[in-house]
């Protein structure tokens, strides 16, 4: 578990990009079963990449993606490990 998942009780998601804070919140209930207090979003940016090869530079870059942020109620976790 990561440091915001044991003492804040918070959660990274990937999620769409047209996704909203409602749709987000609901999806996370219906999916952990628990109950969702916050979602706080962001869109990470696209980062540049280059790779020098035999035949010259290729430069390009990666996805943008977006990020939601999920706190939940006090004393709720999500076990991510359980499945394996």
């Amino acid at each position: 578990m990561t440091e915001l998942g044991e003492k804040l009780n918070r959660y990274g998601f990937k999620v769409q990009r047209d996704a909203n804070k409602i749709e987000i919140k609901n999806a996370i209930e219906a999916l952990y079963n628990v109950t969702v207090v916050d979602v706080n979003t962001m869109i990470a940016a696209p980062k540049k990449k280059n790779r020098y090869t035999k035949s010259g530079a290729i430069t390009g870059k990666t996805s943008a993606y977006k990020k939601a942020i999920v706190t939940l109620k006090e004393g709720e976790t999500i076990d991510f490990y359980s499945n394996i």
